[in-house]
Formats: C-alpha cells, structure tokens, sequence
C-alpha cells in the first residue's frame, strides 16, 4: 500500500506529460473541426485585439493633440471603436461556445470509452481495485478533463496574444519592446518551477479523493452492518482522518496557486510599465512623445502579460487534468481482460455436455486453487460441489463461466473447447443463480427481463410461474411492474432468489450453474425455491454448489473437493457407503445436537 501511495506523491515527468497529452487528444479527434474553427476565432480575436487601441491612439495623436477633432470626427472614431467591440464581442462568444461544445462531446466521449473499459477487464481487476477508486475515475477525473481543454484554448490564444502585442509594440519602439522581453525568461522558470512542484500536489490531491470515495462508497453499502454492530463513531472518525488528509493536500495547492500565478504575473506586469514608462520618459528628454503611443504602448504591454495570467492561472487546471489523465490511461492501459475467445469461435450449444480436463487454475499465477480437475456431466445430469469454504467450489464456477482464465487442462462444452464458443452464445445457453440476487432499481419485469426487447411480457410471465415466483408476485400492488429499489431491499432473500431464477429461465438455457443458491434463503419461500429449482434442473445439465446436502441427495454425481483437489466423487449413497469427508459433513448438518 505504501508503494501505491508514494507512486501518486510524485511529480510527472514532462515526457510522460508529453505522452498523456498525445493520448488525450485521440479522444477529440471526432470533434477536431469544431476545435479549429474556434481557434480560427481566437486568432481573429487577437488580430482585433491589437487594431482596437490604434483607433484611440489615432484619433488621441491625430485629432485630440492637434484640436483638430469635429463632431463627425468623433462619432466617427467612437462608432468606428464600438463596431470593434461588438464584433469582439460575436467572436468571443461563437469561440467560447464553440471551444466549450467541443470540450464537453469530448470528456464525454472520454467517460463513455472509459466505462466500455470496464467492462471489458476481469474479475481480477475488481477484485483487486476498490469499488469507490473506480467511481472516483470515471466521475471526478473526467469531469477534471472538461476544464482540461480549455488549458489549450488558453495556450494558444495566449500565444496569439503575446506574439501580436509583441509585434504591435515592436512597430511603435523596438528598443523597448526588446527590454520587455527579458520577463520572458523569468515566467519560464516559474512555469518550470510550478509544474514540478504543483504535479506532486495534484496527484496526491486526487489519490486522497479516490480514498474519500471508497470509504464512503464502502459506508454506504455496509450501512446495515455498521449499525447493527454500532461502528458509527468509529466510521466517522476513519472518514474524517482521510477528509482531513484531502483537505490539508487542497490547503497545499491553494497556497501554491497563491504565490506562483496570478500574483507572479501582476508583480511582473507592474514592472514591465514602469519599465516602460521611464524608458518613453528618458526618451522625452531629448525629442518629444506622443501621447496616443504611449496609451498604445502600455495597452499592448497589458496585452502581453494578461494572457500570461491566464495561462499561469490555468496551469493549475493544466497540472490537474494531467493527474486525472494519467489515472484514466492507466485504466485504459490495463490488461487485466476477461477471458478471450477464439477470434473464428463460432460452436454453439446443443446439448450441454460438460467436461473438465485435468483443469488447474489460479488467481495469482502462483498459487493454485484448483489442481488437476477432471469431471463429466452428461446432458441432462446435475453434478453437485461440496466442500469446505476455500475448498475450489466457486473457482470451478468462475472458470466454468469465463470470469477468469485457464492456463493448464481443458474445459469442453458438447465436446468442443470452451474457447471455440462466442461469449454470447456462453451468456445465452449458460444460466447463472448466485447465492445473493442482484436486484437493479425499477420493476420486477424490469429486472426479470434485463433490457432483453426480445423477451415479451407473456414470457416473463411465464417463467416466474415456472419457478413459482408468481405466488407471490401476483400479491404485490402492480405485480409485475411493482417497483424495486436498489438491491431489491423491499424484498426478502427468498423473493428476491425467485426473481433471479425467473430471469434465469426466462432465455432457456442449456446449462444451469447454481451458486449456493439455496444458501440464503428464508423459510417463507424454502418450498417455493425447492419446487423451483427443481422444474428448472428439468432437461438441463446442472453444475451445483451446495451447502446444504440435502438439497443434491438426487445429484448423479457429487464432487467432494479440499484445498483444491477432488477428493471424492460418486453419487449420496455411495459416498455415504464410503464413510469418508462427506458423510462426515452429512452427519454433522442432520445431527439434533
């Protein structure tokens, strides 16, 4: 954990800073014409940036100095300045519309891929990963790269700025304009120095928000326990230590944000006037000055370094959306994939015959939890898994149903490698229960039907009578479209274990998979979820975990498995007969002491 820690307390290398921006403008490739014609505007808008104080210091120098100045020579200049300014005005907003229309299709586009992301990584990597980091990416750090964006808006309109008012005061005095070029140097090393010393900040800012997230995402889904077992003070404490912790990383970047922009460039700007001022006043000395050019002047000196400022102020956006980036890519960047099948893979289920062959499997690449499983369930046939927790049950699942990968033995479907399946075609002939169901806010349809259109409501129907969830969804108000909220909490364990064999058997599979199915299960509904079970073993290869034995008495095959090993197999009677683990687990849950 430290070495996570210290890995985003340091500071980004400007090559590594190079590759982040590379990468981060791929993703607004789609939208590069709406970008430049924005810029186009900023160019536009610098151009008229620098013609604006020439019409005074015309009309100052020409007509005012010289009282040479009429009615019609004022309303002249007057309206020719507020034609400018209107125009400036339309520029502006069709830049900043159009540049901020771009930034949001593209954070968005950012988030959208990166969610596709996940879904496309393993179970390894969310088992390994806290729920809130996750959260914390694909909301707070692309939300970041919004304002991101407009970092090059002001780079490049700063540019502009700076290279036009440098050439406009360049025209008026050379010499001086030369002197306000030695700022240039100065804001080069602050801007170095910020950057070097802000990343660190920054991405110790962002690690302690993904820490808040967790601990609040975990407070939240464990509120139950947590009041049960009274841990609130606790809890709070532990949320106010790294809310803390977040606040002082905020306190650092406030302070550095405070001393290096704004007020850097201001203190610089002051100078570069009165700089210029006493060189136009040493000047005077010996040949007279007008007045109208040093108004220009000091205007385009403004001109200079305001955009400084802004650029300086947008570095701390910068140095952010360059944390929050480099966070986003590293998931992009993950290879933790879910299992691939064969690229030609197009076998299909018919039967649903399973075969493992001297399969082992683990999750760290070093230590095996499954070791040389070898078992056949024919069409049909359920195969019950019995053990001691940690014993391998749910491994065998896991590989079974490709949330991990395999490296040693083979695993056969119809006698046909696994790999040479689609996942669609695996998603839609395997049906999974797990011991907790899942439920998604909205209505039980809704979550029997799974945003499958091609399931009709008839259908629905009846599958839930199929697996007698319709006894009590008929009681409900609005039966099938009474609402559900999140997880199903207004629902007890065996309704909602019904809800989820109906959305099981609703597409028909071949293969069922139960998961200690019946681990959880209330008494209210233990003779529905058995009748239920049992109508969809009907006509279906079934692979079982199974707590309680009594439950796969009727099982053609039963794999009893310890630290990973099968260690026996045969049907209830037989292993009874054999007086080994499993009969000594089956006494143990059936004795009255």
């Amino acid at each position: 954990m430290e070495e996570y820690k210290s890995e985003w307390t340091k500071s980004i290398p400007l090559k590594e800073q190079k590759t982040i921006i590379q990468r981060l403008l791929k993703f607004a490739k789609p939208f590069q014409t709406t970008f430049i014609v924005a810029i186009l505007f900023a160019l536009v808008l610098s151009v008229i940036n620098v013609l604006l104080p020439r019409i005074i210091q015309t009309f100052m120098d020409n007509y005012l100095a010289k009282q040479a100045a009429t009615t019609q020579i004022i309303l002249y200049f007057a309206g020719l300045y507020l034609f400018g300014v209107i125009l400036k005005s339309i520029i502006w907003f069709f830049q900043w519309f159009l540049y901020s229309m771009a930034s949001l299709k593209t954070y968005q586009h950012i988030r959208v891929k990166l969610f596709e992301k996940l879904h496309t990584l393993g179970m390894r990597y969310f088992d390994q990963t806290p729920a809130g980091s996750i959260v914390s990416r694909v909301t707070n750090d692309t939300e970041t790269l919004f304002e991101f964006w407009y970092v090059f808006l002001m780079v490049l309109t700063g540019i502009f700025a700076v290279v036009s008012s440098f050439i406009a005061m360049f025209q008026i005095n050379t010499k001086i304009a030369l002197w306000n070029l030695i700022f240039l140097p100065v804001l080069g090393v602050v801007i170095w120095y910020y950057q070097k010393f802000s990343s660190r900040i920054y991405r110790s800012m962002r690690e302690k928000l993904s820490q808040l997230n967790t601990k609040l995402n975990e407070s939240i889904s464990g509120m139950q326990i947590i009041q049960q077992f009274r841990q609130e003070k606790r809890l709070e404490s532990e949320f106010e230590t790294i809310n803390d912790d977040y606040l002082e990383t905020r306190y650092s970047m406030i302070k550095t944000n405070s001393i290096l922009l704004s007020p850097i460039i201001s203190f610089l700007y002051a100078i570069a006037v009165a700089m210029s001022l006493s060189l136009f006043g040493f000047d005077a000395l010996h040949s007279p000055i007008e007045v109208g050019l040093i108004y220009a002047f000091t205007t385009y000196v403004q001109g200079f370094f305001n955009p400084m400022s802004q650029m300086m102020d947008f570095l701390s956006v910068f140095t952010d959306g360059m944390v929050a980036g480099s966070r986003i890519l590293k998931i992009m960047d993950n290879e933790e994939y879910t299992p691939q099948q064969n690229p030609d893979a197009d076998a299909e289920i018919i039967e649903g015959k399973i075969e493992f062959r001297n399969v082992s499997f683990s999750y760290d690449g070093k230590n095996n939890v499954l070791n040389n499983i070898s078992f056949i369930a024919q069409p049909g046939e359920t195969v019950a898994l019995v053990g001691h927790t940690g014993s391998g049950k749910s491994s065998i699942i896991n590989v079974l149903m490709r949330f991990y990968e395999f490296y040693e033995g083979q695993i056969l479907i119809d006698d046909t490698d696994i790999r040479e399946f689609p996942i669609e075609e695996l998603r839609r002939k395997m049906g999974l229960v797990l011991q907790d169901a899942f439920m998604f806010y909205g209505d039980i349809a809704g979550n029997i039907r799974m945003l499958n259109t091609e399931i009709t409501d008839q259908q629905i129907k009846e599958a839930a009578k199929f697996v007698q969830a319709d006894t009590f969804i008929q009681t409900l108000p609005n039966d099938y479209h009474a609402k559900v909220i999140e997880r199903g909490a207004s629902y007890s364990s065996g309704q909602r274990q019904l809800i989820s064999f109906a959305r099981t058997i609703v597409t028909n599979p071949k293969i069922l998979v139960l998961d200690e199915a019946t681990a959880n299960i209330d008494t209210e509904t233990e003779g529905l979820i058995q009748e239920g079970l049992a109508n969809m073993r009907q006509g279906r290869t079934t692979i079982a975990i199974a707590h309680r034995l009594s439950t796969i008495r009727d099982a053609n095959l039963i794999l009893v498995l310890d630290k990973g090993h099968i260690v026996e197999r045969g049907t209830h009677e037989v292993l009874l007969s054999h007086d080994g683990l499993y009969a000594d687990m089956y006494r143990l849950q059936n004795s009255d002491v």
